[in-house]
């Protein structure tokens, strides 16, 4: 059937009807050579659009618009109408009517055409065609009339109302815009359809023929004003500007629209140059297996397989070579393609959209356009993509299903636009010095917002779920290009626009979801095309470029992962109950079941945390097989790819093979032909083309790892590998036998130990009879109730069994007892201790329970068993004690009974939960480190932090750091000790210390049961502290007195040295000492004694033998007796005060022998405890060492 023969299928009436009203509209007069129009013509147009709305639209169907096309009524009348009415009759309110009601008729008839699979009938399929060439008839009518400018002429008649401001506006002025608008997206629409024959020249209805008569008839002024107002005035015609732009930019290279012609031609003129290089190389290749003149006779032969059939195979170059012969078996192979599964990919809608096909348009149109986008993004790209972000956010009634994808398609197309001004601007020096203070990224701020990221990730997961592809192909699109430019502000040098681009980064890269969700896609690819292929590869590409990049500038980058934890609720125990039979009971048990089965759900919760980036661990995801094979596939169109797209395969499969060593993955047959294929041939890619060599160089690798791998001797093998490595060449490699395969041997897994709970205790002010009813509340406030009753069997079990035992000891002992009394003594001497019982775990959970619940471990603490074994052993044993009697056990089966029927109730506010607590590692015991490493005082600061000893103070000057060394006499000829001794020596002192420090009592573990008055305590403790003070003044007026008796001896001495003609070495304090403080530490080595003056054995007096003999008088042993008895009266570390005077160091230093002879002498008479006297006491005969008085050193002149 013709296209354009008359349908017959048209009802005869509704045809007549129709032709009699077009006829009414007007036409040609007799007497003047130009259009009528007719005296109801105004209500006959009204007429006609009631037909289309109420016969056309109400019956789905087609047949007023078949009958308007047959009767051209576009040609013949609707623009002769709008043609009548001229710019200077703008008042004439009559052509105003009639051209507003042929815009009424003309936006119908101009509709796009689509049809639905699901809503399309016999009736569209018959007229459809007839329709869409008259549709191309009409496009070609109103841009080419020669009479009037059409366009212009609709635009005037919506001017008035879009004078008006917004709220002023009727609902006609609103539906006038529309239709103005409706009747420029829909000539922007009409194309020639290819299934179709042409009906004249179709340079005339192009795209560059539309964007002339767009901007010779103010069509893109009116565009650029309802898209400027967007946000204010124009709110509701955002959804219509959108596609008209669309249907006007689809396939336009937005970077060829900026360059100059001569770049422009520059670049051309390569494109055809690479045409011609293709061109030849096919050429090249074909020419090898070309037929000649001297073969035309044919020749046919019999190919014999491995399993015994013969193949046919023609052609005269099958006889020489092999590999011919079996090319030609491959192409003689036909497959049938199964067909595919699910939604069918509508290859009439991609043509029609035009998303992946470029379209060339003329030097006119060019400029046209170009200066249209440079005001488009100058004025109105920011409030119409706002606009247009809130409508699709709130899901506004106007925005349909293809609006999403358009509008992501649009962002991606101007923000290319932007980037190519930008790099024009830069290149033409004039230019860039005249935009040098002018911030351009300001202009495309709008899709550049928080709002847009989170609309572009919701978005592009929903279409990945409902498998959307040509909107995930367009969203992606849009999210490739926000990523160059932001890496364009990154690279600018405003330090405002690399802030801006470093946060938006931040952004971006910070949500793991992201990267998980390009993952995803990558793996995901199936069938969708080239152009879906193009999209996601280019994506990831630039994904993982930027993030490379921003993870090396920023070290410590964090990222927000989330982790889905999976929690089982624990089934409730039934409780064991007769069977009775009853339909009651059946009916409670079927209840029960149900609510197991709900409880055993698991619910699936996702936990957000930040950890660190890792990019190697990152950039793992992407060298999985499916991510591999998908590139693979786009590889398989390596003969239509550009430069750009085999470069970023080329840098894909380099990153695959040799930066993370995994060309394992490519050692598969088919890969390995299609590598072979590109370089070598058939259809080979040309020598010539840009990155061959590098192409070349990365297959000649691959093969080379692929043959070492293939031959590779496996240590300790059986010589078999070369069959596993050609086997495994025919499949994907399985992620678990990579790493087998990529080395030869199984990965060695170290298995971590697990980690044991904290240890918990029960807080010291809570009673020991109510510490198991607390931890039980506990349980049950965590529905442990299964692991009490598990415990509360064990127990029971456990006090029969220890019952029998007692019960028969006790009768041992009687019979014994019964025999003799001798033979009962004894038996009664040495009384058996009771075996221990093992608590015995019922499941593997219960198992797993033992070691990993804190709260049960701490029940079974708490009731007195005991864990064999360390605290890192999974199947350590529980116990109970020997120690334990079945009393006692039978004692905690009862507060467990009774906490369930009835916990205890504690404080207001207070829950059984608050009076447990972890044990610190202070409570736990104190852990003696013989290490070298770090002193005494960090070991005294590390276990006890609280109420150590207060510095004395003196004068108010503070002592030097840490705690004054006690003083320890010792006899002058003391032989002196080794490095191992003194060593020895040391550790043995530092473990006293310890032991003496974990008997005292810390403020830090005092509770409330510790707060308990004692009279008798206190008094004892205040008598000995006035008698300490008592024999302390004592000692300090000795010392005072023998000063002035020695002061004239001193005197004298000073006399005799200097009769001697030796110069005395002025004394000088230590630098770690005050004026008013001694130290005397004989344990010391010469190191630890700061800044010491070393005085000649000139400088002896008197007081040096007194010294000598009060250090007779002193013992270690005895020191360390009183230091041990004041330790286990628990006396708070006070010490006496030091002596008071204001004499100089030196006179201090001579005197204070005389006051040690005092002390020691003192306390023989008053016969006071050692405890009262902390540094004094008798001193035994030691080695001999270098002779201390007062933190002098004294060097004899023999040494």
């Amino acid at each position: 059937m013709d296209v354009w023969e008359q349908s017959q299928t048209v009802d005869p009436e509704v045809r007549a009807y129709i032709y009699s009203l077009v006829n009414a509209v007007g036409g040609q007069s007799t007497l003047e050579d130009r259009y009528s129009i007719g005296d109801d013509a105004l209500a006959v147009l009204n007429d006609l659009r009631r037909w289309l709305q109420l016969y056309d639209e109400k019956t789905n169907r087609f047949d007023v618009k078949r009958c308007l096309a047959e009767a051209n009524l576009v040609k013949g009348d609707l623009l002769e109408i709008l043609a009548l009415w001229s710019e200077e009759q703008q008042e004439n309110k009559l052509k105003a009517k009639l051209a507003f009601a042929c815009l009424q008729l003309l936006v119908p008839l101009t509709w796009p055409i689509e049809l639905n699979e699901e809503k399309t009938t016999r009736n569209h399929l018959r007229h459809a065609p007839y329709l869409r060439l008259a549709q191309v008839g009409y496009k070609r009518a109103i841009l080419q009339y020669e009479d009037a400018k059409i366009l212009r002429t609709a635009i005037r008649i919506g001017l008035p109302s879009m004078a008006q401001e917004r709220r002023e506006r009727t609902a006609r002025d609103e539906g006038t815009i529309r239709f103005i608008l409706y009747f420029l997206r829909n000539i922007a629409i009409i194309t020639q359809p290819q299934e179709l024959p042409s009906q004249g020249d179709e340079n005339e209805i192009s795209r560059s023929s539309t964007i002339d008569a767009f901007h010779e008839q103010d069509a893109f002024s009116l565009l650029l004003t309802v898209a400027s107002g967007a946000a204010d005035d124009f709110v509701e015609q955002d959804v219509v500007v959108l596609q008209t732009l669309f249907n006007l930019l689809k396939g336009v290279d937005p970077k060829k629209l900026f360059l100059e012609e001569s770049q422009l031609a520059k670049q051309e003129t390569s494109e055809l140059q690479n045409l011609i290089q293709k061109e030849k190389a096919m050429l090249s290749s074909y020419k090898k297996h070309a037929p000649t003149r001297h073969n035309r006779f044919g020749t046919m032969l019999w190919v014999k397989r491995g399993d015994d059939k013969v193949s046919t195979v023609s052609g005269q170059d099958t006889i020489t070579n092999d590999s011919t012969t079996l090319i030609h078996m491959d192409k003689s192979k036909k497959w049938d393609r199964p067909r595919q599964r699910g939604r069918r990919v509508d290859d009439d809608l991609k043509e029609h959209e035009g998303i992946g096909r470029t379209v060339d348009l003329t030097d006119r149109a060019r400029r046209h356009l170009r200066t249209f986008v440079e005001d488009f993004l100058d004025s109105g790209f920011n409030p119409m993509f706002v606009s247009l972000r809130k409508a699709i956010e709130r899901e506004a009634e106007r925005v349909g299903e293809t609006i999403k994808r358009q509008y992501f398609y649009l962002i991606s197309w101007f923000l290319a636009a932007e980037g190519a001004r930008r790099d024009c601007s830069k290149a033409r020096r004039t230019s860039a010095q005249g935009m040098a203070g002018d911030n351009t990224y300001a202009y495309i701020a709008a899709v550049l917002d928080q709002e847009t990221f989170v609309l572009i990730n919701r978005n592009m997961q929903t279409a990945l779920d409902e498998k959307a592809w040509r909107d995930l192909q367009s969203i992606l699109r849009c999210f490739t290009q926000i990523l160059l430019t932001v890496q364009s502000m990154a690279d600018s040098e405003d330090e405002e626009d690399q802030e801006i681009a470093e946060n938006i980064q931040n952004r971006i890269f910070y949500e793991e979801s992201t990267q998980d969700r390009l993952v995803s896609i990558l793996r995901g690819y199936k069938s969708q095309g080239l152009a879906y292929l193009d999209a996601v590869t280019d994506c990831v590409h630039v994904f993982v470029r930027m993030l490379e990049k921003y993870s090396k500038q920023n070290v410590d980058l964090q990222i927000r992962s989330k982790r889905r934890a999976r929690r089982k609720k624990k089934k409730a125990q039934q409780e064991q109950q007769p069977q009775t039979g009853g339909e009651g009971e059946e009916n409670d048990n079927d209840n029960e079941d149900n609510e197991d089965e709900v409880d055993e759900e698991a619910d699936a919760m996702y936990t957000l945390t930040e950890r660190k980036f890792d990019f190697t661990r990152f950039s793992g995801k992407f060298l999985s097989q499916p991510c591999i094979d998908t590139f693979i596939s786009f590889l398989h169109f390596y003969a239509d790819l550009s430069a750009d797209q085999l470069k970023r395969c080329h840098r894909y499969f380099y990153r695959l093979a040799f930066k993370n060593e995994m060309a394992v993955l490519l050692f598969r047959v088919d890969v390995l032909a299609l590598l072979h294929k590109m370089i070598k041939g058939p259809g080979a890619l040309s020598a010539e083309a840009e990155g061959y060599k590098e192409w070349e160089t990365l297959v000649q690798q691959v093969f080379r790892r692929c043959i070492k791998w293939v031959e590779r001797k496996q240590d300790g093998g059986d010589g078999s590998w070369r069959e596993i490595a050609v086997v495994e060449m025919l499949f994907s490699k399985a992620s678990g036998t990579v790493y087998y395969l990529q080395n030869g041997f199984d990965r060695v897994v170290e298995k971590r130990a697990p980690r044991p709970p904290a240890e918990l205790e029960v807080k010291a002010s809570v009673q020991l009879e109510e510490r198991v009813g607390v931890v039980v509340s506990v349980m049950l406030e965590l529905g442990k109730g299964d692991e009490l009753q598990w415990v509360k069997q064990e127990l029971k079990r456990a006090v029969e069994e220890r019952q029998a035992w007692e019960d028969a000891q006790e009768a041992q002992d009687q019979m014994a007892q019964d025999a003799g009394t001798d033979d009962a003594a004894a038996a009664a001497g040495s009384k058996p201790l009771a075996p221990t019982i093992f608590i015995n775990p019922d499941t593997e959970e219960r198992k797993d329970a033992l070691f990993k619940n804190k709260y049960l471990r701490l029940l079974l603490t708490t009731a007195g068993l005991e864990r064999l074994g360390a605290a890192e052993d999974v199947d350590a044993s529980w116990v109970v004690p020997s120690e334990l009697s079945s009393k006692q056990l039978k004692d905690v089966v009862d507060r467990i009974q009774k906490t369930e029927f009835d916990p205890p109730t504690f404080e207001e506010g207070t829950m059984a939960r608050d009076l447990i607590r972890n044990k610190s590692a202070g409570r736990q015991g104190a852990i003696f480190d013989d290490s070298e490493s770090g002193s005494d005082r960090e070991i005294e600061d590390a276990q006890f932090p609280p109420n150590l000893r207060e510095k004395r103070k003196q004068h108010g000057d503070e002592e030097d750091e840490g705690s004054k060394k006690r003083r320890r006499l010792t006899r002058r000829n003391q032989v002196e000790l080794t490095e191992e001794e003194a060593q020895a020596r040391a550790k043995e002192r530092r473990q006293r210390e310890i032991e003496r420090n974990n008997k005292i009592k810390s403020q830090l573990f005092v509770t409330a049961s510790d707060d308990e008055s004692d009279e008798e305590a206190d008094a004892q403790f205040f008598r000995l502290e006035e008698e300490r003070r008592r024999n302390m003044k004592g000692v300090i007026r000795n010392a005072l007195l023998k000063e002035a008796a020695e002061g004239q001896k001193g005197k004298k001495r000073q006399g005799d040295k200097k009769g001697d003609g030796k110069k005395a070495k002025k004394p000088r304090r230590t630098s770690g000492a005050s004026d008013n403080e001694i130290e005397l530490d004989v344990e010391q080595s010469d190191s630890d004694v700061a800044a010491p003056i070393q005085l000649s054995s000139d400088d002896e007096s008197e007081s040096d033998s007194e010294a000598d003999e009060a250090r007779d008088a002193a013992s270690d042993d005895d020191s360390q007796r009183r230091e041990d008895m004041v330790v286990d009266e628990e006396t708070p570390s006070t010490s006496p005060t030091p002596l008071e005077t204001d004499l100089p160091l030196n006179e201090v230093s001579a005197n204070l022998t005389g006051a040690l002879r005092d002390m020691v002498d003192k306390r023989a008479d008053v016969g006071t405890n050692d405890d009262d006297e902390e540094d004094e006491g008798p001193v035994v005969k030691s080695t001999a060492r270098r002779r201390v008085r007062a933190g002098f050193v004294i060097d004899s002149d023999s040494e």
